[in-house]
C-alpha cells in the first residue's frame, strides 16, 4: 500500500475520534496553535487545506472558507458550507482564487511538499499569505531523541485506548518523515516570512509564507 493510501485509510478509520484524541494529546492546546497561525492571514476567501473534520473553522472569524480534504469520511463531519474532496498536490481551483491558505497538521501526510507549495502559490492572489502549522521533532538531537522515545510509547497507547493503536503507531512514525521547517520551506515558490515553535520541546511549528 502506498504512503498516500495508508494515510487516507488511517484518517478514514479514526475520523470520529480524531479531534477528541488530539485535544487530549496536546493538553488542549491544538486550537491555540491553529489560532496563532490564522491571526497572520488577511481577510477574504480562505482555503483550509487538509480541513478534516473542520476543527479549525472557529479560528477563521468571518473569512469565507473552502474546506478541502482527500478523506470523505473526515469531510462528512465538517460544518463548512463549501467542501471539496481533493489533494493538496492538485488543487481543483483557478489561479489566484484565494486571499489565504491555512493548513494544520497536514504536511507530514502529503505525498509531495514541493507540488503542494506550487499549488498553494498558484491559487493565492498577489500579496496572499499561507499559514502552515505542523508537527515534527524538536530542534536538537537530544530533545528529538527524548521526544521520539516519548511518542513511541504515548501515541500507540493513546490509540489503544480508543481502539486505534495501529493508526496512532503510524502517526508516531510520520513525525520523522520531514526535515525541520527551516529546511522544508527554503528555496520554494513562497517567501518564508516567519517560523516559530510551540508545544513541549517545540515539536509543533508554525510557518507564515507570502506570495
Amino acid at each position: 500500500m502506498s504512503d498516500r493510501a495508508q494515510g487516507q485509510e488511517v484518517f478514514a478509520g479514526i475520523a470520529r475520534r480524531y479531534d477528541t484524541l488530539n485535544r487530549v494529546l496536546s493538553f488542549g492546546q491544538e486550537q491555540a496553535w491553529r489560532r496563532r497561525g490564522a491571526r497572520w492571514l488577511p481577510p477574504g476567501k480562505l482555503l483550509d487545506l487538509g480541513s478534516g473534520t473542520g476543527a479549525a473553522l472557529p479560528v477563521f472569524g468571518d473569512r469565507v472558507v473552502v474546506a478541502l480534504d482527500p478523506v470523505p469520511e473526515m469531510l462528512a463531519l465538517n460544518q463548512a458550507s463549501v467542501k471539496v474532496v481533493a489533494l493538496g498536490e492538485a488543487l481543483p481551483f483557478g489561479d489566484e482564487s484565494f486571499d489565504s491558505v491555512f493548513s494544520a497538521y497536514v504536511f507530514r501526510n502529503l505525498t509531495s511538499i514541493s507540488e503542494t507549495l506550487r499549488e498553494i502559490h498558484r491559487v493565492l492572489r498577489p500579496g496572499g499569505k499561507a499559514a502552515v502549522i505542523g508537527l515534527g521533532r524538536p530542534k536538537g538531537s537530544f530533545a528529538a531523541a527524548v521526544h521520539r522515545a516519548g511518542t513511541a510509547v504515548v501515541l500507540p497507547l493513546a490509540g489503544a485506548v480508543v481502539g486505534a493503536r495501529r493508526e496512532y503507531a503510524y502517526l508516531h512514525h510520520s513525525l520523522d518523515k520531514l526535515p525541520p521547517p527551516e529546511e522544508l520551506f527554503a528555496g520554494g515558490p513562497m517567501e518564508v516570512e516567519k517560523i516559530w515553535r510551540m508545544g513541549p520541546l517545540g515539536f509543533v511549528y508554525g510557518a507564515l509564507l507570502g506570495k
